[in-house]
């Protein structure tokens, strides 16, 4: 018998919502795609060095599928909302890094095996044990940080530890923090870390907590010039510091890479807190002094600027980097030379400085610009993930870890092609090198919890079922 009709429209609150898409799934496939990218990779490069296929590929593409399953159970497990591209890409990357520090251990040992020397140390084998740390990492921070909210409570705090990181370095004895002329590290023995990897991402959780605290501060109008409203005097602090710390890394350190890097992130991090290009452009004159103080105070600097300028007229010292990286670059075309079948063990630092040289000569432009595509992608759903987020916190760090990755693109990419000075930087994920890799991973954590909070349903308050005969009246004034 059915039930008596009530001639009542269905109660909503009644009704069971149906769950939203995670985008786990997505996600999974994406990174299966990856690893069978990356599998036929290291096989053509094993094809076109040895001839033939060596159990290295089986060891470096289980790697590769152990670390990120576990990588996709974690964010499945802590940000089920998280943005589904932004790991695949990720692996990506990583994976033809991987795939090109094990074309350039080959190539090394040929070369040592020619004049009867003992092989180079592999360096893959420490590029997987650096990503399976950076993983680890990458899980911890998704576990411990269930909301990246509660980082603003420690804003103060992450910005003197990262300050104490920036510039601890340039303060140690050369002989355990200097390495080709730039005070970056802490070395003890064999394990050295580059602390400013790490201050970087401490620096933007500090400047994004100080800038949403502060925000009726920089917005404040002072006087207008050239139809800008310029910021008071008095407000310029934040900027003022920001560009003294650039000016100390580049004095204590010489690493231009790492000044510029910062300088840029609290600019934009600036900027995007008050809507006002007037920071920009005083941002950017602040820069432009600097660079021609220290030109011309600092030997290091001109002998960059110098080598960028023509780097021809002393190639056998200077130039021979950036020319060898050009060269590279030439001969791959637009097609490149083909995996394993170039020469880019001849660029000093290929492995690390210059990954995009090596890459552009056996990938060729098509190749590389499908790798800058990743980046565009990876970089382009971290700014959506700003975007999207409800509460200011968020969407300042979260642009803040989206800039990072691209201006370290670009100034990698600049340096590699010749369009501004080398800087020392490294490709995120790609080049060799454990503290940029791991520092990374955390940072690319942070920005999938900033986008799982973005994209998780907003929770549902339960209702209350009144009977109709029992329902409260509500008086309505009718207007007049």
């Amino acid at each position: 018998m059915a039930a008596p009709s009530t001639g009542l429209p269905p109660n909503p609150a009644q009704a069971t919502p149906a769950p939203l898409p995670t985008g786990r799934g997505i996600e999974l496939v994406l990174l299966a795609f990856a690893a069978v990218l990356v599998t036929g990779a290291l096989a053509l490069v094993e094809a076109n060095q040895k001839q033939e296929l060596t159990t290295q590929l089986l060891f470096v593409g289980a790697a590769f599928l152990a670390i990120f399953t576990a990588a996709h159970f974690a964010v499945r497990r802590f940000a089920p909302y998280a943005d589904p591209l932004i790991l695949p890409c990720v692996a990506l990357l990583n994976g033809l890094g991987l795939v090109m520090i094990h074309r350039l251990d080959l190539a090394n040992a040929d070369k040592a095996a020619v004049r009867g020397a003992d092989p180079a140390v592999e360096l893959i084998g420490r590029q997987i044990i650096w990503t399976t740390v950076g993983l680890a990492l990458f899980i911890g921070v998704l576990a411990l940080v269930k909301d990246h909210r509660t980082l603003a409570r420690y804003g103060y705090t992450a910005g003197f530890a990262g300050i104490i990181l920036l510039a601890l370095p340039g303060l140690l004895p050369s002989a355990i923090s200097e390495v080709n002329g730039a005070k970056l590290w802490i070395r003890v023995g064999p394990v050295g870390i580059q602390p400013g990897e790490f201050a970087k991402i401490l620096l933007i959780v500090f400047f994004a907590a100080f800038l949403v605290q502060k925000r009726e501060l920089f917005t404040t109008a002072g006087r207008r010039f050239l139809g800008m409203e310029l910021p008071r005097a008095r407000d310029l602090a934040p900027l003022l510091v920001a560009w003294g710390l650039s000016v100390g890394v580049l004095v204590l350190e010489r690493d231009l890479g790492t000044s510029l890097l910062f300088f840029g992130i609290v600019l934009v991090l600036l900027y995007v807190a008050t809507e006002r290009i007037s920071w920009m452009v005083i941002g950017l004159t602040f820069f432009i002094g600097g660079c021609v103080i220290a030109y011309q105070l600092f030997s290091h600097v001109r002998v960059r600027v110098q080598g960028w300028i023509d780097p021809f007229a002393d190639f056998e010292r200077t130039g021979f980097q950036i020319g060898q990286a050009l060269f590279g670059l030439g001969t791959g075309g637009v097609g490149g030379t083909g995996l394993g079948a170039g020469r880019p063990d001849l660029v000093p630092f290929a492995e690390s400085d210059f990954m995009l040289s090596s890459l552009g000569e056996e990938l060729g432009l098509i190749g590389l610009a499908a790798v800058l595509i990743v980046y565009l992608v990876l970089i382009t759903r971290g700014l959506r993930s700003a975007l999207a987020v409800r509460d200011s916190f968020g969407k300042l760090l979260a642009t803040g870890f989206a800039f990072t990755l691209a201006l370290q693109v670009f100034i990698v990419i600049g340096g590699a092609s010749k369009l501004i000075p080398l800087t020392g930087l490294t490709l995120p994920f790609l080049s060799y090198g454990g503290s940029s890799l791991v520092a990374n991973y955390a940072l690319v954590a942070m920005l999938l919890r900033v986008s799982n909070a973005a994209r998780a349903p907003l929770p549902r308050r339960p209702v209350a079922q009144v009977p109709i005969a029992e329902a409260g009246t509500e008086l309505v004034e009718r207007p007049k």
